[in-house]
């Protein structure tokens, strides 16, 4: 799946994944009218209007872009109804022949990782039968139990040729808390970045790894370091837009081939509508307001890396 992600960013030339976070606020009243008249202002309901929300972007965009990341939590907030939400989304994307990364940040003892593994990324057998049941292409991993947690991902993905983001270092202001900690003289993040780098060594595609790491944005001198700690692992790389991230942040997060690194977007495209520069296409429009976006974020970025 890297190899194909790799194709589909030098096909696109956008190194762009549109988060699919849909809020209830990011949704124009005219898909919530419709849904409740339905459905009634029910979980089924925030599920539906989520649901037709996600596919007029994806409808807008998925000509421009090679891939998208949905953030679970935004589904499991209305329960069993918002992960049917998730689970159209997934496999619509899919028929558009878009990559999809769940953003599921699992992480835990051996078995429960594994579970989890199945779960996202491999087949679950029932009897005699067997099932993809999410079925993403790529899963965010968080890596705090170490090797234990995150192997059994591993696994699956060279069983399956799909493939997982590490957190190495997030975009939010509280990581460092933690992430920047010194050990051994060195900040944690480096370690863990070493980490991915080995993990990766064990399923590699035909230039970069099934094991990439999510290194924010908001921090690009570290992207500069890690970048050439893990030079197999492809960046998938948050905190651009909304939390601040630039085009000229990200210089570093490539590699000199222009490749190596996916940028994400989520309300920056998806609530485009509601930003002032893209008032003009109102409510009604709201899919092609995110095209618009997609489109001067894909400038942006080509700029910064012609440029560096």
């Amino acid at each position: 799946m890297i190899n194909k992600l790799v194709a589909k960013i030098q096909k696109t030339g956008a190194p762009i994944v549109v988060g699919l976070d849909p809020m209830l606020s990011y949704i124009p009243e005219q898909v919530l009218t419709k849904a409740f008249a339905e459905y009634g202002e029910t979980l089924e309901g925030a599920a539906e209007a989520i649901w037709q929300f996600n596919k007029e972007i994806i409808d807008n965009t998925c000509d421009l872009i090679p891939a998208v990341k949905p953030q679970i939590a935004m589904y499991e907030q209305f329960g069993v109804e918002g992960l049917k939400a998730f689970q159209k989304t997934v496999n619509y994307c899919k028929k558009k022949d878009l990559v999809v990364i769940g953003d599921v940040k699992r992480g835990d003892i051996g078995s429960t990782s594994a579970a989890y593994a199945t779960a996202h990324l491999g087949k679950v057998t029932v009897g005699k039968n067997t099932f993809s049941p999410f079925s993403e292409d790529f899963a965010t991993v968080n890596p705090y139990l170490g090797s234990d947690g995150v192997k059994p991902f591993v696994k699956v993905c060279q069983e399956e040729k799909k493939g997982i983001f590490v957190l190495v270092k997030t975009s939010n202001p509280s990581s460092g808390e933690f992430q920047d900690r010194l050990i051994d003289g060195r900040p944690l993040y480096e370690h863990v970045g070493e980490k991915v780098a080995e993990w990766g060594a064990e399923c590699m595609g035909d230039s970069y790894s099934y094991v990439g790491a999510v290194v924010g944005a908001t921090y690009p001198e570290m992207g500069k370091i890690l970048r050439k700690i893990m030079p197999k692992a492809y960046i998938l790389v948050p905190g651009y837009g909304a939390q601040g991230g630039k085009g000229a942040d990200l210089v570093h997060f490539f590699n000199e081939d222009g490749l190596g690194a996916i940028v994400n977007s989520s309300r920056g495209i998806i609530a485009a509508w509601q930003q002032e520069k893209y008032a003009g296409f109102g409510a009604e429009h709201f899919g092609e307001a995110s095209r618009a976006a997609v489109l001067e974020m894909k400038e942006d970025i080509a700029g910064a890396l012609s440029g560096r």
